[in-house]
Order: structure tokens, then sequence, then C-alpha cells
């Protein structure tokens, strides 16, 4: 079932949750599922694996999406539709793949990020300077693939230290939720910590809760602020006792190959959003 968006007459509590997918083609249904169980506001996706133009879309929710240009990797952000925000520009990153919007919390703005770095890239300090940058309040979550014992991984390694001194320097508090947030593909692999949020003059409490309702080999973690965000009063959405049927067959008919020629699991994927996408399509096209 889709995420109904929230109304609110005035300001209510904002909840985000973070998840590396390794991959979101193929997984909105359970996301959107995941989205509206949840009741998350604002969602930060880390290897996203979109393409360049690849559609991408929610229902209730809108998309800020940072494509790699070539495989795997990519960041983004889904808003509920209502809240106040707009996308913020993250220049010249070398290395860290990032996208970052601008909303309000308790009447205050706020800069969100949603970030990745890849295990063979280096963490470069001047990154993280781009993404603190602007003199805003900074709530940034995501896989950084980096560990260090103060946020209970295993071990520290090379860039769990860095990530630390980065942390103390710049006046950063890193949280992460009680439990492990990897769920390793390798029965005999250790779960560990590597989802967790970073935050910068953000004078709200956070509370973070690993949930493992979403496939992948991270959770998803929940993010509760326990503050207040800004809600626009969003339109009614389409009343689907309105939907034509007969349009809405004659359409799916239409758009839907039969047969799909299906060799491996991207086919599949492959499939599955163009069966959701079309689906969105023809009840656009056939409700008033």
């Amino acid at each position: 079932m889709a995420a109904r968006p929230r109304r609110s007459n005035g300001a209510g509590t904002l909840r985000l949750a973070c998840w590396n997918a390794d991959g979101v083609p193929g997984k909105k249904l359970e996301l959107e599922h995941f989205l509206g169980q949840h009741g998350v506001d604002i969602c930060l996706l880390s290897e996203t694996f979109l393409k360049p133009g690849q559609a991408f879309r929610l229902a209730n929710y809108v998309c800020h999406r940072t494509d790699r240009p070539t495989a795997g990797g990519g960041t983004a952000i889904l808003v509920r539709r209502g809240i106040k925000h707009h996308s913020v520009p993250v220049p010249g990153l070398a290395q860290l793949e990032a996208t970052a919007i601008q909303t309000e919390l308790a009447v205050r703005p706020v800069k969100i990020l949603a970030v990745y770095l890849s295990p063979s890239r280096p963490l470069i300090r001047a990154n993280l300077d781009v993404c603190f940058a602007g003199g805003l309040p900074v709530l940034m979550a995501g896989d950084l693939n980096a560990k260090h014992v103060d946020w209970n991984s295993r071990l520290s390694t090379t860039r769990g230290k860095l990530l630390r001194d980065y942390a103390d320097s710049a006046s950063c508090l890193i949280f992460r939720p009680d439990s492990p947030t990897t769920n390793p593909y390798n029965p005999s692999a250790t779960a560990d910590f590597l989802d967790f949020v970073i935050t910068r003059d953000l004078h709200y409490p956070i509370d973070l809760t690993s949930c493992s309702a979403l496939s992948s080999d991270h959770l998803s973690v929940l993010i509760d602020t326990r503050c207040l965000s800004s809600f626009h009063n969003p339109p009614d959405g389409p009343d689907f006792r309105r939907t034509d049927s007969a349009n809405f067959q004659d359409h799916l008919e239409a758009k839907i190959p039969i047969n799909p020629e299906l060799l491996n699991s991207m086919d599949i994927d492959a499939c599955v959003g163009n069966f959701s996408n079309v689906i969105l399509d023809t009840l656009a096209a056939s409700t008033p």
C-alpha cells in the first residue's frame, strides 16, 4: 500500500529513515509499504543504482537524486508531499556521493543530506567540508564505509579514524542505533555498524532504531528527531472510486509487454520497475 500524505494544521514530529538499498530498481513496492507502515517523512537512500534518465517515482513522495554516471552507487532523498523543502546543490565532490535538501525543523532551516562513499574511494576532508558548508544546522545520514569502535564497530579502520578526527575538529556528533546496521549476504560474515547519522549545530535529540523490514545487505534505520517540522497542506489525492476501469484496462494491455524476455535478475528488476511505472501512469490517465 502506498504511503498516504500526512496532514497537519500546524506542525508535526518529523521522522526520517536512511537505507543502503543495494539497488532500488525492483524494490519500489516494498519501499512504499515500509514508508507508509512506519510513517516516514523523509527517506535518505544510498547505493540506489539508478542510471541517469531512469524513471523512479513513489506515490506521495518527491524524489531528489544524484545518479552515478557509471554503474552502482547513487544517492536520493524522498520527501513526503506537503513538507516544505527545496533541493540544495552539493558541488565539487570528488569522491563522496551526496544529495541534499533544505527544510525546517521547529521553524529553523536545516540542511539534510543522504551520502554514500564506496569502500574503493578515499575519504577526503574537503568533501565533508562541502557537505557541512552553508552555515545551517546539518543532519547527514548514510553509509560512509567507515568503522570505529566509538560507534560500536568491531574495529577502527583508517577511514573510521579520519571520520572520528573530523567530527571532533568540526564540532560534529555521530549517532548510531543500538543494533548493527548490516545484514551480510554471506552467513559466515559478521554484522557491523556502517550506517549512522552525523549532525552539526542540530540542537534537538534524535533516536535511531535499526529495522529489518527491507531487502538489502543493510538494515534500514529509523531516525526520530522529536522536534517539529513545517508542513504544507497537500492537495487531495485522486479519488480512485472514479477511475474508468475500462480505460485503465485498455491502457495496461497497450503498455505492458506480453511474455517479456527475463534472462537474469537485472531483467527482472527492470520489468518490475516498468510494471510499477505503467500502473502509476495508467491510474493517472484513467482517474479524473
